[in-house]
């Protein structure tokens, strides 16, 4: 997200900067420009602000910029009285209005705006018309996953496609690319599991290769068969690349490693027998963090259909689980060596109700300032501590016959 900051300066005008003014006003020869840097805090004018105490009336904004005849987007003049009424003083801040230009959000803004006693009026993005694709795009994924009307406002105004949400396309990509190469060199689409090559690849976690540790995330790219692949596939993209456009690559990929790192964790504890493949402890984790956070706010998600939506996103999930634990116990083409396990798809929905469920709630709150956060993520990496140890002392204590390395 492009972010930028208003200055103003006394005098003749300074170099002409290549971004267009957000607000043009000209008093007495000083203006309002839209600059390329954020290190300099703006100064009011005394002419705006005669006491020189940083605010100003909502009356008398109203009067700048019909006086200039500027426009401000209708989204983010309601936000801004949102936030004067949050100041309980009907007065605007002179940085709360550079923040909001600038599309920043600071801890103290946010608070006065959901402190605010006046609601945010006017028509929703719902109701607007005149929308591109890529705009209705964008009004439909805030609708999607945030629940309340000034996120969604702000998400709409300030998202540019630039970062795109290449994280998950990318590595879906990189799944189907891994099982079409493996689907020919194996000769077979469906149940690639039952080859006797399959789990010669260096990508599945298997018991007795466990000290090869890029196993524990390598395992993702790999799939029992087309079946497995496709319904992976369509809930991971269909729920995690709009979850990465609100929230960034960032936030997503920790949610999905921590959930692709803790499936592979909890087979090696509890279902010690059995390899892994797939990425269903990742997609697991965002799908039921997702649901969870719509269950959560459900009176403000305005999405479509969503007991519907939900529905479906239990029936697929359901449906893949099924399947996974119904092989688990369908006997195995090459005995002694059991099917691929189930527990990975446990693993990652904890880990969604758990950590996904705090990354997700609070729109652009920085994640080290909640401490919820810290707190399941401690108790995270108490667990992925303690399957260390277990994979290194458990097997050997409790004496476990292993399957015998492909």
């Amino acid at each position: 997200m492009e972010k930028s900051s208003l200055r103003m300066t006394g005098g003749p005008r300074d170099t002409p900067v290549n971004s267009s003014p957000a607000v043009a006003a000209n008093a007495e020869g000083e203006e309002i420009e839209v600059l390329e840097s954020t290190d300099v805090l703006p100064v009011a004018p005394e002419d705006y602000d005669p006491d020189n105490s940083g605010f100003i009336s909502t009356e008398r904004f109203r009067d700048l910029l019909a006086t200039h005849g500027s426009e401000l987007d209708p989204h983010k003049l309601e936000v801004l009285l949102a936030l004067a009424d949050g100041n309980a003083d009907g007065k605007i801040c002179y940085q709360d209005f550079v923040n909001l230009m600038s599309n920043k959000r600071s801890n103290s803004f946010r608070r006065a705006i959901l402190q605010g006693s006046r609601q945010i009026k006017g028509c929703s993005l719902r109701d607007e018309v005149g929308l591109g694709l890529s705009q209705q795009l964008v009004r439909h994924i805030a609708y999607e996953t945030l629940p309340r009307e000034v996120d969604r406002k702000w998400y709409f105004d300030s998202y540019t496609y630039c970062p795109p949400p290449w994280l998950i396309l990318a590595i879906t990509i990189a799944e189907v690319a891994v099982f079409m190469y493996y689907g020919f060199q194996l000769d077979r689409l469906v149940l690639q599991v039952s080859s006797p090559s399959f789990l010669k690849s260096p990508l599945p976690y298997h018991p007795q290769l466990r000290a090869q540790a890029w196993r524990y995330l390598s395992y993702i790219f790999m799939h029992t068969g087309i079946e497995h692949l496709s319904l992976n596939m369509a809930m991971q993209l269909l729920v995690g690349v709009p979850l990465e456009m609100v929230h960034g690559a960032l936030r997503i990929g920790l949610v999905y490693v921590c959930g692709v790192l803790a499936g592979s964790l909890a087979v090696s504890v509890t279902d010690m027998t059995a390899p892994v493949v797939g990425s269903s402890g990742g997609v697991y984790a965002l799908v039921s963090a997702h649901l969870a956070n719509v269950v959560m706010n459900w009176s403000g998600m305005k999405c479509q259909f969503k007991l519907f939506r939900m529905a479906m996103a239990l029936v697929c999930m359901s449906v893949e689980f099924g399947r996974a634990v119904w092989l688990r116990f369908y006997p195995p083409a090459f005995p002694p060596c059991p099917n691929p396990s189930f527990v990975a798809h446990l693993g990652g929905v904890v880990v969604g109700l758990t950590l996904g469920v705090v990354v997700l709630q609070n729109y652009e709150q920085k994640l080290q300032e909640q401490s919820l956060f810290w707190i399941f993520f401690c108790v995270y990496t108490l667990f992925v501590l303690s399957a260390v140890f277990w994979n290194i002392f458990a097997y050997s204590l409790l004496d476990v016959r292993l399957p015998p390395p492909p």
